[in-house]
């Protein structure tokens, strides 16, 4: 699953960020998260009902902090299977995320590069923009040819680890939420969601 979702960030939220971008120490063009600025991050997503749908989160890593001036690229890779927190336990990395802290004006090139089993998607979007994907999908970020392209990019360990199992049920978890802003609460969109969570009973892993 490819998703976009917009606005996870405020203005605020990327005048903060870059703030304390200006302070962090690069090495190789990555940066570990200032608290603040990664606070930022973790609390954005806290709030995005969508991501939460999307991803069934159990925890999240702290975001890893990308800058690519002129010249820098990332190439082809793939997210490990265990990855492990700052407090020393392992995390499953089922989904992956970039969070855009560039606007598509303020670099050219840099385009992040999906591998998912319908091909290679090409994404660049709107600063404070998110787009999530299966951890498994290898991506690659192409050479940026001017300004600068700044990125938080993070692992999450999902109630589902199955990205078939998640993305159906995203799908009927959207169905279910435009059933009920048509219909409201009728029969049909109590059973929708009563299938659902029997559906997230049976696949979750907590």
């Amino acid at each position: 699953m490819l998703l976009h979702i917009p606005d996870v960030l405020t203005a605020h939220d990327l005048a903060a960020i870059h703030a304390g971008l200006r302070q962090a120490e690069w090495q190789g063009g990555q940066a570990a998260a200032p608290p603040d600025a990664a606070r930022i991050v973790q609390a954005a997503l806290a709030r995005s009902a969508l991501f939460f749908a999307a991803a069934l989160p159990v925890r999240s890593l702290p975001p890893l902090f990308q800058c690519m001036e002129s010249g820098r690229h990332a190439p082809l890779d793939a997210i490990g299977a265990l990855r492990r927190g700052p407090d020393g336990t392992l995390l499953r990395a089922d989904v992956g995320a970039t969070l855009f802290l560039s606007g598509p004006g303020d670099y050219d090139g840099g385009e992040l590069l999906v591998n998912d089993s319908y091909g290679e998607h090409g994404v660049k979007l709107a600063a404070g923009d998110l787009i999530v994907y299966g951890a498994a999908s290898p991506r690659r970020v192409t050479p940026v040819t001017r300004g600068t392209r700044l990125s938080a990019v993070f692992a999450t360990q999902s109630m589902v680890p199955d990205d078939v199992e998640r993305a159906m049920l995203f799908d009927l978890d959207r169905t279910i939420q435009a059933l009920r802003a048509r219909i409201g609460d009728g029969e049909e969109t109590v059973s929708l969601t009563s299938h659902y969570h029997n559906l997230l009973r049976h696949w979750a892993r907590t």
